[in-house]
């Protein structure tokens, strides 16, 4: 037996092999493929999405490839592989479709078998050889909407094919007949999920028995389902898709019942829509594939919303509620044509007669201020209907910017207007307080903004050197009392510098203010320079110095724990001096394991300093 006999058993028609002469009469076909592909202009391969908007909108393109394999196989009376009648299939489906007075589409479509491939068989006295290229019946059909709207939850349609004998039997590709197939589609969007189904009926006047498999008018069936993805151009989901003869002794019944499954996925952009897809046979009915794959393609315009129907997008529509006409006059297109009012002109139709009306030409309100009646209302007064006003219980000028027409200026951009932000040149956030209102962020308060600030959590002063610019003497972080200028003692000794007084009273001050702080380890490091065992008494030696400076400061000595620790504990490299003055230092470890408190809340003067 040849590899082809491990295609799976569950894939296409069996036609059962009988005994026979070798002189055989040649038999006519039917339409072998069962792949029916989805009008123009739908997100799904064979479901529906119904996209019925538009007036004269049109679509075209057409399935580029369809290949199909193994959809018309020969078994023996035991169920094993003997050939395959067709074994490989490639269709290609060019098409267009036209939508109508927002409701209903007109769309044709035309098969082509690009390549057919097979081995010709005997049955009994009966031959079949295998197709070649041909064309398909030519299908003409018609869908209108019933209820919904598109992108809406559930939209309803009714609609009919017709598919006229242009195919050929020999080849596969037509029955012979005029087929009409009525059907009804669902679909709908609930989020990024999107979703279609469809339920018909298939009259086909051959009624034929092709070897012991019968052929004649079928149910058909279908649903799809999937998620929008990449703001709502990519559609990605599976589809299942088939029909079932309406025999008694077919319907539901494996081999009258076709089944395929598909995954597919379809991207538009601009104004072209591009698809992919693979699928595979779930019943051995006539026309199942072992796999087929799909590669789609079409030019399909985009339409923009019009929710009252009358064919002017709402962006255009002067009234977008109201169905009315297109005009040439942005002030009234798509609005109803003007009515009289007792004989007189009402050229805008909004029921105040022109002679009285301030704004003839652009539907109003009535008003008790002659300057204002019948005028498009305009709550703050500043000369933009409130229809165009991006701001319309604020003030503002006039802008082409359609978002900032009638707003106040808002020179920094930052979401804050002018007339209520502090600092209108800076981009800052939103602020309760009116002081830092519009303000760059500044938690802490010293004046200097977040992203520029190196401790925004601590106030401190201003320093040219970016590390210490708004950084405190000394602040709580980390578990740490951390010095923004290091402790500096003589060269080889413990002794302490008086340049050091200002960071050590800022650390006593600290630890002053948070008496939480109930144990804190004082550390002394050293660089690598000289012997090891004298490092670490020198460290020790500078440790207890601190601690001595503290308490001479009045602060509890059993609060203190003296610690050396020698060049163990490097926090930068020796191979510099650089890396070695920062390993030349004195480290505060709060030690009481409970959490201090922020180091200090910001100054109440603070926002009035930035101000």
């Amino acid at each position: 037996m040849s590899h082809k006999s491990l295609v799976p058993a569950t894939f296409a028609l069996g036609l059962f092999l009988l005994d026979g002469e070798a002189s055989a009469q040649a038999q006519k076909g039917f339409v072998l493929d069962r792949f029916d592909p989805s009008e123009r202009g739908s997100e799904w391969f064979v479901l529906d999405s119904l996209d019925l908007r538009g007036h004269l909108r049109p679509s075209a393109g057409g399935v580029v490839g369809a290949w199909a394999y193994n959809p018309l196989v020969v078994y023996d009376r035991d169920g094993n592989y003997v050939s395959s009648l067709v074994e490989h299939q490639v269709f290609v489906h060019p098409g267009a479709s036209l939508v109508l007075w927002n409701r209903v589409r007109a769309a044709i479509s035309m098969p082509i078998a690009l390549v057919q491939t097979g081995d010709p068989i005997v049955i009994g006295t009966k031959s079949y050889s295998p197709p070649s290229t041909a064309a398909g019946d030519l299908r003409l059909s018609a869908d209108a909407r019933v209820f919904g709207r598109h992108g809406g939850l559930l939209t309803g349609a009714l609609g009919a094919a017709v598919y006229l004998p242009t195919g050929s039997r020999d080849d596969y590709t037509s029955d012979g007949y005029v087929r009409v197939a009525p059907r009804a589609t669902v679909a709908g969007d609930f989020a990024l999920f999107t979703y279609s189904a469809r339920v018909g009926f298939h009259y086909r006047a051959l009624t034929e028995r092709f070897e012991r498999n019968p052929l004649g008018s079928e149910l058909t069936f279908g649903a799809a389902a999937g998620v929008r993805l990449a703001d709502r151009k990519l559609v990605v989901g599976p589809e299942l898709y088939g029909s079932s003869i309406l025999d008694s002794s077919s319907f539901l019944k494996r081999r009258g019942t076709p089944i395929e499954a598909l995954l597919g996925a379809h991207y538009t952009f601009s104004e072209f829509r591009v698809g992919g897809g693979v699928a595979s046979g779930l019943t051995r009915g006539w026309g199942t594939p072992a796999v087929r794959a799909f590669l789609s393609a079409e030019w399909t315009p985009g339409l923009e919303e019009d929710d009252d129907g009358d064919g002017v997008p709402n962006t255009d529509d002067a009234c977008p509620t109201i169905a009315g006409a297109r005009t040439g006059d942005r002030r009234t297109n798509g609005c109803p044509p003007p009515v009289a009012t007792d004989g007189l002109d009402d050229r805008d139709g909004d029921g105040i007669r022109d002679r009285i009306d301030a704004c003839p030409d652009a539907a109003g309100i009535k008003s008790d201020d002659p300057a204002k009646n019948g005028c498009p209302p305009d709550r703050d007064g500043d000369g933009v209907s409130d229809l165009v006003d991006a701001c319309p219980e604020v003030p503002g000028p006039k802008s082409d910017d359609l978002s900032k027409n009638g707003c106040p200026p808002d020179r920094d951009g930052d979401g804050v207007l002018d007339d209520v932000d502090a600092c209108p040149d800076v981009a800052g956030v939103a602020s309760d307080d009116p002081l830092s209102h519009g303000c760059p962020s500044d938690r802490d308060g010293d004046g200097l903004s977040d992203d520029e600030d190196a401790c925004p959590d601590a106030p401190g002063a201003a320093d040219p050197d970016p590390k210490k610019n708004g950084c405190p003497l000394a602040r709580i972080e980390d578990g740490q009392i951390k010095v923004v200028e290091q402790v500096k003692f003589r060269v080889d000794s413990a002794e302490i510098l008086r340049d050091s007084d200002p960071t050590l009273l800022a650390i006593a001050t600290t630890l002053k203010d948070h008496p939480e702080i109930a144990k804190v380890r004082v550390e002394g490091h050293t660089d690598d320079t000289g012997q090891a065992g004298a490092n670490m008494r020198l460290s020790q030696k500078r440790a207890e110095a601190v601690v001595t400076w503290l308490t001479s400061y009045g602060l509890d000595k059993r609060r203190f724990e003296a610690k050396g620790f020698g060049v163990t504990r490097p926090v930068d490299s020796n191979a510099t001096e650089e890396g070695r003055q920062n390993n030349r230092r004195v480290e505060l470890h709060i030690a009481n394991g409970g959490e201090a408190k922020p180091t200090r809340e910001p100054p109440a003067d603070a926002a009035a300093k930035k101000r």
